[in-house]
């Protein structure tokens, strides 16, 4: 595997970590390097603690590696409340503004290698000057960035503020990069430098994180209606589509809560207008209720869901993958409904354009599983490979000569899917509720239209063709990992890792959480002696889940763990050594 090279920014609130940060980001796919940048906060309002956790490479990186290579702190503001999300490399170096005081403890016992560089001072010697633009232009240099692309970056994101700060900002990276060459012993081995740069490679990439790439998706697909209330770490998929949905026709509404977004969603669908909610787990509890009434009453709608870690308020800033349990079992009564998962920041955008497709196939409710490490780190990716499929339902056509009571909303049919009509159309009448019916839509208690109704809607289900968009298969070693979402990335580095070693892993990545697609799970487990199931949760609930409805191989290893800390690529790695020793001994 080629090298990659992880910086860490770290500063207080309003410092412009992030700001250094996504330039950083942004030059860099601009030299035609690839990319991923993570956001770490506390859990107040404004000010506190801020990281902008950057990885570089010149191949495709969707997750934190083990260590970081380089920390620059602006200064050092509650840096002892996230330090453990910045292991630092045994020959990591850390630059330090000497005006700010010591380096904390449990920075300096990390590492030896410190450089002090007044980044405040330099700064005001500038007239305009900021400590973030000093620091990025030392940053950029000490990471092998070319000059010209964070320049082209900075005066792009500093246009609209004037010629003043674009000069001024100018001179601050100047600043930096001379205090980088001051300093040239300590630099670091990067990927790549100035002279491997090939911004060409850079024109057909995104730079996006998974919450737009969402965003994206649904729209692709045909979403026109998204209704929702603000939380986070879903709401920058209400940002992105705020702006574009008015320029296709569609509209978005900041409803009063979730209880109310996700039923406007079920009117706008039930009128016909393929329709979206983004929300996190406080939100989707809230809305059990009225997805089971889309599930009743076969209204297809999305409801895009990014966990973070739970229960209750937990931590809003951090990941964690602790909501499957509620996605998949939570409705009430027998409710089967759709939940699917991307596998990667860039997946978010084919994922979703995939659950407005089934929803609408299916009419039925599809919870979209992303978490805060998909949604807000932002990467630099390759597009999807094929176009983004568009949504297509199964409409009611009235007959020249049918009787205005022939119309069967609920009739069954062979997959399940009955005609769909739209509000007002002649012939199409029928009621939609949550009361068990009769196939014309009639609230009935009687036994045969109860088990009828519950047949129906499980058997568009199990009988729809999901495609090869059910999963990923990678490999064919006799030794497997089976995982999901964002735990995806960083098991598949491991594996890639474990290859080097001489030790070849299957990895079957599912985005198709349920109905679990059993046959093709097992078919892609043939040959397999023994299994991983590696996920981000505190008790296994990927793990569990699989167990209640596939054969697994025997052994198999539940490895998972909570937040807030990320996944790495090393600690799956170490696990998988872990048991192939254990095979080792058994055979």
């Amino acid at each position: 595997m080629t090298p990659s090279f992880s910086l860490a920014v770290t500063g207080s609130g309003g410092a412009g970590v992030m700001t250094a940060g996504q330039l950083l980001l942004d030059a860099a796919a601009l030299a035609g390097r690839y990319g991923l940048m993570a956001r770490s906060f506390g859990p107040q309002i404004r000010g506190g603690e801020a990281a902008a956790l950057l990885r570089l490479a010149d191949r495709p990186v969707e997750s934190p590696d083990d260590r970081y290579d380089l920390l620059v702190a602006l200064d050092w503001g509650n840096i002892e409340r996230f330090a453990d999300e910045l292991p630092l490399a045994a020959d990591a170096l850390v630059v330090a503004d000497p005006g700010h005081g010591a380096v904390p403890a449990v920075i300096a016992a990390q590492t030896g290698r410190l450089i002090e560089v007044p980044l405040t001072a330099l700064a005001r010697e500038i007239p305009g000057g900021r400590p973030n633009m000093v620091a990025l232009g030392l940053t950029a240099c000490l990471a092998g960035l070319p000059a010209a692309a964070v320049e082209t970056r900075v005066r792009r994101a500093l246009a609209r503020h004037g010629t003043d700060s674009v000069t001024a900002a100018i001179a601050c990276l100047d600043a930096g990069r001379q205090a980088a060459a001051a300093h040239r012993r300590a630099r670091l081995p990067v990927s790549g430098d100035e002279s491997t740069a090939d911004p060409t490679t850079a024109l057909d990439r995104w730079v996006l994180n998974g919450n737009e790439a969402t965003g994206f998706g649904a729209l692709a697909a045909g979403v026109r209606f998204c209704a929702a209330y603000p939380i986070t770490p879903a709401t920058e998929i209400l940002e992105w589509l705020a702006g574009r949905l008015p320029s296709v026709g569609g509209r978005l509404v900041q409803a009063e809560d979730e209880l109310a977004s996700i039923n406007m969603c079920i009117g706008a669908a039930y009128g016909g207008v393929p329709a979206l909610t983004a929300t996190s787990g406080p939100g989707l509890s809230l809305m059990i209720e009225s997805l089971g009434l889309a599930v009743a009453a076969e209204i297809p709608l999305v409801v895009a869901n990014v966990m973070r870690g739970g229960p209750s308020t937990g931590i809003p800033t951090k990941s964690e993958q602790t909501d499957l349990n509620i996605a998949v079992y939570g409705l009430h009564g027998e409710a089967p409904h759709v939940v699917v998962a991307p596998t990667g920041i860039a997946d978010c955008a084919p994922t979703a354009a995939w659950a407005v497709t089934l929803a609408e196939a299916l009419q039925t409710p599809v919870i979209l599983l992303s978490d805060q490490a998909l949604g807000q780190t932002r990467t630099i990716a390759d597009p999807p490979a094929t176009a983004l499929p568009a949504a297509r339902r199964t409409a009611f056509v009235p007959g020249p000569t049918d009787p205005p009571t022939a119309y069967r909303r609920y009739a069954h049919t062979p997959d399940g899917v009955s005609p769909m009509s739209c509000p007002g159309m002649p012939g199409g009448q029928y009621t939609a509720d949550g009361l068990t019916h009769t196939t014309s839509g009639v609230p009935s208690t009687r036994a045969e239209d109860h088990v009828g109704q519950l047949d129906k809607r499980r058997r568009k289900l199990e009988h729809h063709d999901y495609g090869a968009r059910w999963g990923e298969v990678h490999g064919d070693g006799a030794l497997a990992i089976i995982t999901w979402g964002s735990a995806t990335h960083p098991a598949r580095e491991a594996c890639d890792r474990a290859a080097a070693d001489g030790l070849s892993v299957r990895l079957i990545a599912l985005r198709l959480l349920s109905p679990l697609p059993v046959a093709q799970l097992e078919a892609a487990l043939a040959g397999v002696r023994a299994c991983m199931i590696v996920e981000h949760s505190h008790t296994g609930q990927f793990y569990r889940h699989l167990r209640a409805w596939a054969e697994l191989p025997r052994p198999t290893l539940a490895w998972h763990r909570p937040g807030p800390l990320p996944l790495r690529p090393g600690e799956i790695l170490e696990a998988l050594h872990h048991l192939q020793a254990q095979q080792e001994v058994a055979a």
